[in-house]
């Protein structure tokens, strides 16, 4: 394929590529591993989307036996960018960015048809998922870093704590949940918010994509400017148990970061991805934080504080 020109990818088995044609371009999206969700899944999603009027890439192109798709090139502005410049009125984009949440937790299609000519159905996000992502933080990171205790011995009781945990969420497994919603995953497109990487959503809790977002490991912000955005979202909201829904927003914020930690060591270690290990203390940051605010977490953050005090009181 002609005109390609190799652009930044992401921690998937995905490679991207901006192809150029007269005036006019696109991305190619390869694939040889995971196929199934990074092209078929990942082009259901952005349908979906579509659909509801959000802004995610129309497919061009599909070329499944040779391992990728074409769609619409939305360009190089994510919001990411646009936070990190001086004078930015960060508040403002956090507003728009709950506005398209907002839009896109509304959503009530649940199945599409594939460019195979199959029906997609959106999964439940359960508990056994949740525990199973959560698990990655054994898998990976403990095992890789400590080797001075008992690891069957701490993942037994690891695993029975997470388990207390899903089981302590409130809200139910309901609503659009895009699972990777976060500002690198938001791009400025005609001063529109578009959305990228849909390939992982599930039909799971309400609280989880705002918990991605205000609890981003690529972003630090302070304490109160978190507060600020959570009670933003919350005076979106018609009809919400308070309660529940921060209750739920803490639980999931703290197995999300701890999944991210497995998943950051595992590119690591496996992929050769290192530049993802400066981001593991932040996430260090936010579980310690989350963990202090909810009473149903105190067994893990004792669980925690026994192996890993160092890390959790960090910065």
């Amino acid at each position: 394929m002609k005109n390609l020109k190799k652009i930044k990818g992401d921690a998937s088995f995905r490679k991207f590529f901006r192809r150029r044609k007269n005036h006019y371009s696109s991305i190619i999206v390869f694939a040889n591993k995971e196929k199934f969700k990074n092209l078929i899944v990942y082009d259901a999603i952005n349908k979906i989307l579509i659909k509801n009027k959000i802004l995610a890439p129309k497919l061009y192109e599909e070329n499944y036996n040779e391992n990728y798709i074409e769609i619409e090139d939305f360009g190089n502005k994510t919001i990411f960018n646009e936070l990190n410049k001086k004078n930015t009125n960060k508040f403002n984009h956090y507003k728009k960015i709950i506005e398209l949440l907002v839009k896109i937790q509304s959503i009530k299609n649940r199945k599409i048809n594939t460019f195979k000519n199959k029906i997609y159905s959106i999964p439940k996000y359960n508990n056994r998922i949740l525990i199973k992502e959560a698990n990655l933080f054994c898998n990976w990171y403990v095992k890789k870093n400590f080797h001075g205790f008992n690891m069957n011995k701490f993942s037994k009781e690891y695993i029975k704590i997470i388990k207390r945990l899903t089981n302590n969420l409130k809200l139910k497994n309901d609503i659009f949940v895009h699972r990777d919603f976060h500002v690198s995953n938001l791009m400025i497109v005609n001063n529109q918010t578009a959305v990228i990487d849909s390939q992982d959503a599930l039909i799971g809790n309400k609280a989880y994509d705002l918990a991605s977002l205000i609890d981003d490991v690529r972003l630090k912000t302070s304490k109160s400017f978190k507060k600020k955005i959570f009670n933003f979202y919350l005076n979106r909201q018609k009809k919400i148990d308070i309660y529940k829904f921060k209750n739920d927003f803490e639980i999931l914020s703290i197995l999300r970061n701890l999944k991210i930690i497995g998943i950051f060591t595992r590119l690591a270690i496996r992929d050769g991805k290192k530049k993802y290990l400066r981001l593991i203390p932040y996430a260090w940051k936010l579980i310690s934080m989350r963990l202090n605010e909810n009473k149903v977490s105190q067994d893990l953050k004792n669980l925690l504080n026994e192996k890993f005090k160092n890390k959790l009181n960090e910065n």
